[in-house]
């Protein structure tokens, strides 16, 4: 790396070639990104992919059917895991029902998920 050393006011500062600076910073986020990962994986807290999170935030889909469908189960497996009819948690989905809190505690637990992410 070139590089050249002044003085100003008694301060000292480093020269770089700009392609080398931009190079710099593009190191310095790659390193940062590394470190958000490592720790995203040491965390205890579920993470979801990004697709996972548009579709609820973004396209305003059901928390229920969109954290169903990434576990892989069908509406009648979720139902038969929580306990309750095939046709009630199709409603609670299309928003035709809300859904008891007993209900939505049970579904959240089933899909591995807190109250907070489906309510």
């Amino acid at each position: 790396m070139k590089m050249e050393t002044i003085t100003r006011e008694g301060q000292e500062f480093v020269l770089v070639p700009t392609n080398e600076y931009e190079q710099l910073l593009e190191d310095v986020e790659m390193l940062a990104d590394i470190k958000d990962y490592r720790e995203a994986k040491l965390s205890e807290e579920q993470t979801f992919p990004g697709e996972v999170i548009d579709r609820i935030i973004l396209k305003d889909e059901n928390p229920i059917r969109v954290y169903r469908e990434y576990r892989g189960l069908t509406q009648q497996q979720l139902a038969d895991k929580v306990g309750i009819q095939r046709a009630y948690l199709m409603e609670v989905e299309t928003g035709r029902k809300a859904g008891s809190v007993k209900t939505l505690k049970a579904i959240a637990q089933a899909l591995g998920v807190d109250l907070d992410d489906i309510a």
